[in-house]
């Protein structure tokens, strides 16, 4: 059920994202409404919890947990990146946002494999 959750926050949150930097862009007057502002946090905020019950119904703190470092660290990659990419404009606005669905992806496929290491 947790795990049910989490993915679906894991999906609200990157549709939101994308949404939002689609928004920037054509509608920027948008993203000053209450709600526009506030909902990103809840949901973010909601996949975060999730995922930390998951972390303690797995019991993935006691044996070997290299990919969860990995994936914390990502995670503040893809956090800083989608700052960059939400407060600036033109190419350094897309680099951000190309690295932050790249720690998107890296973060997912760790969460998989259980492997930080599985590009090598």
């Amino acid at each position: 059920m947790i795990k049910t959750i989490h993915l679906t926050f894991i999906l609200l949150s990157i549709f939101s994202f994308v949404g939002r930097v689609i928004l920037s862009e054509t509608h920027p007057s948008l993203l000053k409404q209450p709600f526009m502002k506030v909902a990103p946090h809840i949901i973010d905020t909601l996949l975060l919890l999730s995922g930390i019950i998951l972390v303690f119904q797995g019991s993935w703190l006691s044996g070997e947990s290299t990919w969860l470092l990995a994936k914390v660290l990502a995670l503040l990659g893809y956090i800083g990146l989608g700052v960059v990419t939400m407060r600036t404009r033109g190419t350094t606005r897309w680099l951000a946002f190309a690295g932050t669905m790249a720690c998107f992806v890296y973060i997912g496929i760790v969460a998989v494999t259980k492997n930080p290491w599985f590009f090598l």
